[in-house]
């Protein structure tokens, strides 16, 4: 191995790197976002969040994986939840589904099949309760996400609650893992358990809606949509005509329903945020600056509505580093937390306008502020905020 140079084109060259270089190398490969967002947690986090990720991310890989039919994607699902709750069997697993990957699965998610074992092994590592929320987590994502799989959405989802479910499975459950990891770490945090396990799921449907808001396109030529038909019913469109030709003013008034609905999960990941104590500046970067790039996403997306790519509503670099510098300087103060939010998200909100079929029961007015915030319930659409 002397003289080798390490890289995720060559997956035995990795074993050269200690645990944290080892998992921070795959985290560049799979995702910019979480490379740049997980090393900004305390040292007693970051190890478990990066692992949790790559575990996730494996799931992702396996339901996205075009070569497997349904029935291997549940055989592998289920394989891995055992895996990653026992720690045994990983590398017949990664010797059995490296081979099925196709070209489409991008390289670096080949090297992390490949690498899987080593994945599990860190697992392993962590104290139990750790462990035991890292796997929870990917037992709902991998039980979860195929029965959405298996449906025609090239018509959207039905209903809002249906995205509801889908946003809980893929992003909800991950939140509801970090809060986890976050009271496991912290007894301060943990005096706020049940209050953040509701905000955490409300944090990751923001987050996830944001991306399903930007990628409607990307979707469409895919031959699949993830928004609910229920939305656009009432404003008198059918998601069943839905092209990336689609030019239709109720369509783009249903965007912006479905943006507000996006604002107050967001609203909620800030509160969540806010209970965090503030001297714990790493661990509010890591909520703030998805929160930021969030929230700026879904203003473009608001001034654009009649984009037709994802690269239309991009945020920039520039603003990239903008969120980054902003957060840093006003992140330990829940009031200017909250002043900037109410401002800079003042126009995602759609006035007067009520979803007619609520389905959850976390309402922003039932999540008691941390003190020094910013109320913003009076100015937000009053209706159950779905989590």
């Amino acid at each position: 191995m002397n003289g080798t140079q390490v890289s995720l084109d060559n997956p035995k060259s990795l074993s050269k790197l200690s645990d944290d270089d080892f998992q921070a190398l795959l985290l560049e490969g799979v995702s910019r976002t979480f490379a740049l967002t997980i090393p900004q947690l305390p040292n007693e986090l970051y190890g478990a969040v990066a692992n949790a990720y790559l575990l996730c991310r494996i799931v992702d890989t396996i339901e996205d994986e075009v070569s497997l039919s349904p029935e291997q994607k549940r055989y592998f699902c289920s394989e891995f939840i055992n895996i990653v709750k026992t720690g045994v069997n990983s590398e017949p697993f990664a010797v059995e589904l490296a081979p099925l990957l196709s070209e489409q699965t991008i390289p670096a998610e080949h090297t992390l099949i490949h690498v899987l074992p080593r994945v599990i092994e860190i697992t392993h590592k962590f104290d139990p309760a750790q462990v035991e929320a890292l796997a929870t987590c990917v037992e709902t994502m991998a039980q979860g996400m195929p029965i959405f799989q298996a449906q025609d959405l090239s018509a959207g989802l039905s209903t809002l609650a249906d995205m509801d479910r889908y946003c809980y499975y893929v992003a909800g459950c991950v939140g509801e893992m970090l809060a986890k990891l976050f009271c496991h770490y912290s007894p301060e945090i943990d005096q706020h358990r049940d209050q953040l396990l509701k905000l955490s799921v409300s944090f990751g449907q923001g987050l996830q809606m944001t991306n399903i808001l930007k990628d409607i396109w990307d979707d469409a030529q895919r031959g699949v949509c993830w928004l609910p038909q229920d939305i656009f019913t009432e404003v008198g469109f059918d998601l069943k005509t839905l092209t990336p030709e689609t030019n239709d003013e109720n369509f783009r008034t249903g965007l912006e329903h479905l943006i507000s609905i996006a604002h107050e999960h967001l609203h909620n990941a800030l509160v969540y945020t806010q209970l965090l104590p503030s001297n714990e500046t790493g661990m509010r970067n890591f909520c703030l600056w998805a929160l930021g790039m969030a929230v700026l996403t879904l203003k473009k997306i608001k001034q654009n509505l009649h984009f037709n790519d994802s690269d239309q509503v991009k945020i920039s670099r520039k603003s990239v580093k903008a969120t980054i510098i902003t957060t840093r300087l006003i992140g330990r103060s829940n009031f200017m937390l909250s002043l900037l939010f109410n401002t800079v998200s003042r126009e995602l909100k759609t006035p007067d306008w009520n979803y007619s079929l609520p389905t959850s029961t976390c309402n922003p007015t039932d999540i008691d502020a941390p003190e020094g915030t910013l109320s913003s319930t009076d100015s937000q659409t009053q209706r159950t905020n779905h989590v």
